[in-house]
């Protein structure tokens, strides 16, 4: 079963791109260009479609996220205490790596 184009999509893109994407889609074994191009929109789409909805499935999920992004909770002792050995982690690291350039 064929099927029905009844909408267009205009873009412009530089003499560059549209070569390089004609090469590919030559490349592939597209039959047009046009044919090549949709396959790989309809096949990002979807992509980024599926990944969003493996995220955060729902919109309870999503607002859930969100509110955690814009309202974050205070920080907890576990954090406060990874936080802290982090910085003594850092600072040692510095401090050894002024050592090995004093003595070369």
């Amino acid at each position: 079963m064929a099927t029905v184009i009844n909408d267009r999509i205009d873009v412009r893109i530089s003499r560059e791109q549209k070569e390089l994407i004609k090469y590919a889609s030559e490349l592939s074994g597209f039959k047009s260009l046009s044919e090549f191009i949709v396959f790989h929109i309809q096949t990002q789409a979807n992509k980024i479609i599926k990944d969003s909805h493996t995220i955060l499935n729902t919109m309870e999920d999503k607002k859930i996220f969100l509110e955690a992004i814009l309202n974050p909770p205070a920080p907890n002792d576990a954090l406060k205490k990874a936080h802290s050995n982090y910085l003594k982690f850092k600072e040692a690291q510095q401090s050894g790596n002024h050592k090995s350039t004093k003595n070369t």
